[in-house]
């Protein structure tokens, strides 16, 4: 399975997962069946709110999943769309959260629990 966190840091497996899918600065992948992990950039990190377009932000790479802190109501749309699950993220870490997965211990996102905004620091505005 190919995992997608938003990370506020490249610190690979270390790095804090983001709170916001679409304003976090970079992405880490991460292959649960080689444990490889890959960092990209956020290719749509600087758009109107309400406006994130999720796979463009990936960049092409291919994922199953999501975790992460918090997300907008469109993009959790446009995701689904594309069959990628989103879970909420619970720890703090990439590797926290990759256990929790792991343990089936993540919520999925629903509709009813999505950002409505961004503060200043860039996590959701709920």
């Amino acid at each position: 399975m190919k995992v997608c966190f938003p990370v506020k840091n490249t610190h690979s497996l270390d790095s804090e997962v983001y709170g916001h899918f679409g304003s976090a600065p970079a992405f880490v992948l991460v292959d649960t069946e080689t444990n490889e992990a890959a960092m990209i950039s956020n290719g749509d990190q600087h758009h109107a709110h309400g406006m994130c377009s999720p796979l463009r932000a990936l960049g092409g790479h291919e994922i199953d999943c999501v975790v992460v802190g918090g997300i907008g109501g469109g993009a959790l749309m446009k995701l689904g769309q594309a069959g990628i699950t989103v879970y909420k993220a619970l720890g703090l870490t990439v590797q926290d959260n990759l256990n929790l997965l792991q343990a089936g211990s993540l919520p999925v996102f629903q509709p009813g629990h999505v950002c409505a905004g961004h503060s200043l620091s860039g996590d959701c505005s709920h």
